[in-house]
């Protein structure tokens, strides 16, 4: 009896579509707006090195999960350990890189 009360109340009633015809982008969308170009690089390499380091973070999971369910297999530990390892260093790579676009980026706004 609730079951058919809930759907009545939620699905039953004709509800008006209140859709927009067109699809406008905001103008500060994720944080790219009209700005100067070396903002908006740094922006993109900021938006870019996130997901790399969100991919590596999830390896380097991935690696810990293989570690934990290897059974005490020494292959698979050993395949887990170089997932790791890895993932650690593909982290420390794009933070670098991070540190170092954002350098640049840094002094070639200055010169601009």
């Amino acid at each position: 009896m609730l079951l058919i009360a809930f759907f009545i109340t939620f699905f039953a009633p004709a509800r008006a579509a209140l859709a927009q015809v067109s699809v406008d982008i905001p103008a500060d969308f994720a944080g790219f707006s009209s700005q100067a170009l070396p903002t908006t690089i740094g922006n993109l390499v900021g938006v870019f090195v996130g997901f790399l380091g969100i991919i590596l973070i999830l390896i380097i999971l991935a690696g810990g999960l293989k570690w934990m369910t290897s059974g005490g297999n020494e292959d698979r530990i050993a395949e887990a350990k170089k997932m790791i390892g890895a993932g650690v260093t593909g982290l420390l790579l794009i933070l670098m890189a991070y540190s170092i676009a954002g350098f640049l980026v840094n002094n070639l706004a200055g010169a601009l």
